[in-house]
């Protein structure tokens, strides 16, 4: 088994050294190297980097504004990005709320939310905890109830990551 890069590998690697070395922030990555926190504008501020350069959502298909990288290229990008202090991305809306809506979503649902998700307009925060239950998720007491072509969700959240800064929210 040949675990070495191919050509075009190394070239992906050298193009993201390059762009690392010119759009990275040195305090976004001072902070990340200093293993401070980072603000939401740092998020913000890099993010909005990326997705200048189409490299936000990596793992999202191109016709939804991703780039469909590959395991190799993910690996090379995320090796590269350790190396040089960039921040990861906060997952939730990204990572966890857009391949849901890409997979099972209408068009409508993808149309609304995945620009705004890319764009950074919209921060989604995870609530899954509830008092009583932690996170334990089998005893969880929020519920949706239908209500026409509606749900009205009634339960409680607690410790909800990055509830603070965000304006929306995904649940069980």
């Amino acid at each position: 088994m040949n675990l070495n890069y191919t050509a075009e590998e190394l070239a992906f690697r050298d193009e993201v050294r390059a762009f690392l070395d010119e759009k990275l922030p040195a305090d976004i990555a001072a902070k990340v190297k200093g293993f401070r926190r980072l603000s939401k504008q740092d998020h913000q501020r890099w993010q909005k980097i990326l997705s200048e350069k189409g490299w936000y959502a990596t793992h999202w298909p191109e016709v939804y504004g991703g780039v469909n990288w590959g395991p190799v290229q993910k690996h090379i990008w995320d090796e590269e990005s350790a190396r040089y202090g960039a921040p990861r991305s906060v997952p939730f809306g990204v990572n966890m709320v857009a391949p849901v809506i890409i997979k099972f979503g209408t068009e409508e649902q993808k149309q609304r939310y995945l620009p705004r998700i890319l764009g950074g307009e919209d921060w989604w925060c995870q609530g899954y905890s509830e008092p009583g239950a932690g996170s334990d998720l089998a005893s969880l007491k929020t519920r949706a109830v239908r209500e026409g072509d509606h749900y009205i969700v009634n339960g409680q959240k607690t410790w909800t990551t990055l509830g603070q800064h965000a304006n929306m929210i995904f649940c069980l």
